[in-house]
């Protein structure tokens, strides 16, 4: 079963995954044939180019050599970086996205679109319309990132950077540092 198999391998991978310095960011096993395919998504706070994919590939294939009795046969290793089209599930997702523009779908209520600010643990501060909110994860069914052809605006930015560092209140109007 490739489900079982993946719940087996995860540990190993992420250690491995870790160990290079990177986060885990999703496992997933399938059959292909006779063969078996292991694709591996990992990630980063600071992105992760192609070098970084081929560092994690190696160490992630000389794990499972050593594994190989789980794995069972032949199988193909693919280790890549989310694409964009991956939605924000967790908080370091949330933060990666920083200043992106994000297509929202709330549990309740209708979808928007905003710009991500700061992201805790439990929720982002997102510009939306002009006014920043608080989006608590939890309240969230769907979250993907947009794609945009040109700079996001400078005032957008700036506010997002104002909020974050505290000078801004919930009214959006600025406060004197503390």
């Amino acid at each position: 079963m490739p489900g079982e198999l993946a719940g087996k391998l995860e540990p190993i991978v992420a250690e491995a995954v870790a160990g290079a310095g990177f986060d885990l960011d999703a496992l997933e096993v399938q059959q292909a044939g006779r063969r078996k395919l292991v694709k591996v998504v990992v990630d980063a706070d600071d992105g992760i180019g192609l070098d970084e994919v081929a560092e994690c590939s190696r160490a992630v294939s000389a794990v499972l050599d050593s594994h190989d009795h789980l794995v069972e046969g032949a199988y193909t290793l693919e280790v890549t970086s989310p694409g964009v089209e991956r939605p924000l599930t967790l908080a370091r997702h949330w933060r990666r996205a920083k200043f992106r523009l994000v297509r929202i779908s709330p549990h309740e209520g209708g979808g928007f679109l905003g710009r991500v600010g700061y992201a805790g643990p439990d929720a982002a501060r997102v510009l939306v319309e002009g006014e920043i909110r608080d989006v608590r994860y939890r309240d969230v069914a769907r979250a993907v990132i947009e794609i945009e052809f040109k700079q996001p605006p400078t005032e957008d930015l700036k506010l997002l950077e104002q909020d974050a560092s505290g000078m801004i209140n919930s009214t959006g109007t600025e406060e004197e540092p503390k």
